[in-house]
């Protein structure tokens, strides 16, 4: 069989430039027949309406050409993946370039259009496909979503193929690689065929990817695979060459390398110089600081406290203590004199307008220091407050990117004892006083909602799950706080309409994959 290097790249959406040259320096020093890129590694993956517009899809074929030209003499043959126009119809390809010359092309059959995927919008779907010649071998291509059924490995089966190669650009939630290596196995029982994965890493907007690159043989025993979130390249069927076979990162370290990964990837693709956040002395920013922190360095991470009427001594010592263990510039900026211009401004200011008037002064300070410095405003709450509407439009949800935005606060909590095993970056205090707002007199969280662990795991039932009220409430919840939490959840749609990005971790994120209507007057039954 043919020696293979399996290349695990970060692409950047959109920059051909960037990507043809990430592209060629791994094609140029291969040191093996044929190299294999992950899905739409020239364009970036998911490129959705870019796809769309023929200026971009000249400049990938233009780009595709100049690639050919500069890898004329390169001993390796590479497996290039990009949006294909061919006949005024786009497709997701996989072309096979040797000595300057496409010697195949292999467009994806199986159109994923669900959660995240909507690609029967943008691209057209190629027919069965058969296997690609190289070397004397038959090479089987299943480019991402045809590995997920079964028609397309045995179709190349029949034909020939002689191994699977399948290029992927398959974002990371809780538990995926277990799925995809369940179809993997699948496709190799099938077909008694080897099968070569090869995955993209790093982050894209609300997603991103694992890379867990590996190669299954044909008796579906793993015996090799490639780093956890972060570019890698290595050899398959190369004697000389050792397998890369790590443990596997533990639940609560996977979940926090991607939300590491996926803030420092949107900062710095978009050009951002560094971040600020809000430092209020309580759980979800001080978690929010220290994925920043690792995600980008202390010193591309400014931190601000801005205290109110109601803001306790204790929040100023401990958000003070926790800049200081994380590191990062910190200043406090008082909302006093802004409040009593607001309530100057507007007559009998009180109730929840005024609470809500707190956060927005904090928002309008924030927002200004990113105007004035060019640091991105990373906001701070949690999925279960989204979920609710336990938080300010306009306030403490301004900002260019949300770390949390697909973490239950349970999570928040488990992921901060977890950080703070591995070096103490978070108060001891902060995780063990009773969460609030602090924008009245002696208030907690639960003034307003049920404990966390009841909170979530409705949440999780209604969200994730899709359960009746009833299965939920035969968990054991009361019926009349899950009939409550359900109303708040369906009248808090438009917040999150308006809501930051943020990582997507789970298997239902707002945004992407639940798009709820706004208006919308059907209750949870």
């Amino acid at each position: 069989m043919i020696n293979i290097t399996l290349a695990q790249l970060n692409p950047t959406l959109g920059d051909l430039d960037g990507n043809a040259d990430k592209i060629l320096r791994v094609w140029r020093d291969a040191k093996s027949d044929l190299v294999v890129f992950p899905e739409l590694v020239l364009s970036g993956y998911p490129p959705e309406d870019l796809v769309t517009n023929p200026n971009f899809i000249k400049a990938v074929a233009d780009k595709v050409k100049a690639l050919c030209e500069d890898a004329k003499a390169y001993k390796a043959a590479a497996l290039v993946t990009c949006p294909w126009a061919i006949d005024g119809h786009v497709y997701n390809a996989a072309l096979l370039i040797h000595e300057g010359e496409i010697v195949g092309v292999t467009f994806k059959h199986h159109l994923p259009n669900y959660g995240v995927f909507d690609e029967k919008r943008v691209f057209t779907a190629g027919n069965l496909p058969a296997p690609i010649t190289f070397n004397g071998h038959k090479l089987g291509i299943m480019i991402c979503e045809d590995m997920w059924h079964g028609d397309v490995a045995l179709h190349l089966k029949g034909l020939g193929a002689e191994i699977l190669i399948v290029p992927n650009g398959s974002p990371w939630r809780v538990g995926k690689e277990d799925v995809r290596e369940e179809l993997a196995a699948a496709r190799v029982g099938e077909t008694a065929l080897p099968l070569i994965y090869v995955n993209q890493a790093g982050g894209q907007d609300e997603l991103v990817f694992d890379g867990n690159s590996f190669v299954m043989d044909a008796d579906g025993t793993i015996s090799q695979r490639l780093k956890a979130f972060e570019e890698d390249v290595a050899i398959y069927g190369d004697a000389d060459t050792d397998t890369m076979t790590p443990e596997s990162m533990e639940p609560l370290g996977a979940i926090y390398t991607a939300l590491k990964l996926g803030l420092r990837d949107y900062v710095l693709k978009n050009g951002f110089s560094g971040v600020v956040i809000g430092l209020s002395g309580g759980i979800d920013s001080a978690l929010a600081a220290a994925i920043a922190v690792d995600a980008l360095g202390a010193d591309k991470v400014r931190c601000v406290m801005m205290p109110s009427a109601f803001t306790s001594n204790e929040s100023l010592y401990d958000a003070e203590h926790c800049a200081g263990m994380l590191g990062v510039s910190y200043q406090t900026i008082p909302i006093k004199d802004a409040m009593e211009a607001f309530e100057s401004t507007i007559p009998d200011l009180k109730g929840i307008a005024h609470e809500n008037m707190q956060s927005r002064a904090r928002g309008l300070i924030l927002m200004a220091l990113s105007n004035s410095t060019g640091d991105m405003v990373v906001t701070t709450g949690n999925k279960s407050e989204m979920a609710v509407g336990y938080a300010t439009l306009y306030g403490d949800m301004n900002g260019g990117f949300n770390a949390l935005k697909d973490v239950y606060k349970t999570q928040v909590y488990a992921l901060a004892k977890w950080r703070n095993a591995r070096g103490m970056v978070i108060p001891e205090r902060i995780l063990t006083k009773a969460p609030s707002a602090e924008l009245r007199d002696d208030q907690t969280d639960q003034d307003s909602l049920p404990d966390y662990a009841v909170l979530d795991d409705i949440l999780h039932g209604l969200i994730e799950k899709e359960d009746s009220l009833e299965a939920i409430a035969e968990r054991g919840h009361d019926i009349a706080a899950i009939e409550k939490i359900a109303r708040l959840l369906r009248l808090s749609e438009y917040k999150r309409y308006q809501a930051p990005p943020g990582t997507k971790i789970t298997i239902r994120a707002f945004g992407r994959d639940r798009r709820y209507p706004m208006t919308n007057k059907y209750k949870f039954d």
